[in-house]
């Protein structure tokens, strides 16, 4: 086998723990994920598993960073080509009902379960979530803050409030999803999204 073979089929490999891992912590959390577990689903040695990131805490580092990547590409890259301001944070905020619309992972929103699971704890996975969490916001207030200057969003508008309350539909449209099996909840979210945009 080629050197060139051997990296493509190690990336490869992977790529296959991190999806498989990423599933399962969507629906059963971080801690749900057991090397033996893992190992026997994918037909791998513990070793060889582990060989890929070290400890578990390895592994949950990488899938925290394997979801931002799903989330990215499937809602702040999907609506990319608009207009930063009120165009992209309405279309950010339908992208973001979309996806946990199609239930693009089992357990639905990985950051919600994910930040439930550690937020009262220490280390190196907490703070890797509250750094996800905190870069979204941050995007979030860019996109607010454009709205005002460009006159779409009155000049008085609390950015921080607004995000919060951005944020707070999402984990309610989550919780109602997949707790209460709600298939209206979608329509709900938007209906709120809506409400939210044209008091202002």
């Amino acid at each position: 086998m080629s050197p060139r073979r051997s990296v493509a089929d190690t990336l490869e490999t992977r790529q296959r723990i991190l999806e498989r891992s990423l599933a399962i912590a969507s629906a059963e959390g971080l801690e749900g994920l057991t090397i033996g577990r893992l190992a026997d689903e994918l037909g791998m040695s513990k070793a060889g598993l582990l060989g890929h990131f070290g400890t578990k805490e390895g592994l949950q580092l990488a899938v925290v960073d394997e979801a931002a990547a799903v989330f990215s590409r499937e809602v702040p890259q999907r609506v990319k080509q608009l207009p930063s301001g009120l165009p992209r944070l309405k279309a950010v905020c339908e992208a973001w009902v979309s996806y946990l619309e199609r239930e693009v992972l089992p357990g639905g929103c990985f950051f919600t379960a994910a930040t439930t699971e550690f937020d009262g704890r220490s280390g190196r996975v907490r703070d890797a979530l509250a750094g996800m969490n905190a870069l979204w916001r941050r995007d979030l207030r860019i996109h607010i803050r454009r709205a005002v200057s460009d006159g779409d969003l009155p000049a008085g508008t609390d950015v921080d409030q607004l995000v919060y309350e951005i944020i707070g539909i999402m984990l309610a449209l989550n919780h109602f999803l997949q707790l209460e099996r709600d298939s209206a909840a979608p329509v709900r979210a938007r209906t709120a999204l809506e409400r939210l945009f044209s008091a202002r």
